[in-house]
């Protein structure tokens, strides 16, 4: 057996790949859906360590302390 990474392109090719399934020549493994949804902070909980969130959160205050205000005029 070979696993093959596939892109389906329209709904008849899948349904193909359906039918084929269904008459046990290959097998549907993983299906996912590719959108256009923009990504949120909320997708990226818990991929930064608290230790280096406390780093970043830290570097931002100290700049915007520093910040020159009259030059936002």
């Amino acid at each position: 057996m070979e696993t093959v990474l596939l892109q389906i392109n329209n709904n008849k090719a899948y349904q193909l790949l359906k039918d084929l399934e269904d008459l046990n020549i290959v097998k549907v493994l993983k299906k996912t859906v590719l959108t256009d949804k923009k990504k949120s902070a909320h997708d990226f909980i818990g991929l930064i360590s608290k230790s280096d969130m406390e780093l970043i959160d830290k570097a931002i205050e100290e700049d915007c302390e520093n910040i020159d205000l009259d030059g936002w005029k």
